[in-house]
């Protein structure tokens, strides 16, 4: 089984969002024949939490004005380290930027196939630890 046409269309248009609000590191699993819960999953993260909560406001806003698609379930706000979107047919990832070296997710779906992401979330990969570099090797958390 792979991901439906529906749900490779909300990845996409979820990782164009979150390229367009400066997200690090995007990258896309199809996990349908690992869950049964979700097709995709969507990783991306963030030097700050303001900008987490901005990427994940801009994911939301966008998938629903053009996809006319809601979230079931909205997590992590509060710390805003990181939020997770529940579509049911894709799940959403977005991370502190320490949360995602800490966690690792992609360590544990890198037997999944990736799913192909627009050139701009491409371009993304490896922001992160360039970021940091030009930092002092820090991530700041700027509340």
């Amino acid at each position: 089984m792979t991901a439906t046409d529906r749900s490779t269309e909300l990845i996409t248009a979820a990782a164009q969002a979150a390229a367009d609000r400066l997200a690090h590191d995007i990258i896309a699993y199809d996990v349908s024949d690992v869950l049964s819960i979700t097709d995709a999953f969507l990783l991306a993260s963030a030097p700050n939490d303001r900008q987490v909560k901005s990427i994940v406001d801009e994911i939301e806003e966008r998938l629903q004005k053009e996809l006319g698609a809601k979230p079931v379930r909205r997590e992590g706000d509060r710390d805003a380290r990181w939020i997770l979107l529940d579509y049911v047919d894709i799940v959403i990832h977005v991370q502190h930027s320490e949360e995602r070296v800490f966690y690792a997710l992609e360590r544990l779906w890198k037997d999944c196939p990736e799913i192909a992401l627009p050139e701009d979330a491409v371009r993304t990969r490896g922001k992160a630890e360039e970021h940091a570099q030009l930092n002092g090797g820090t991530e700041g958390d700027e509340n």
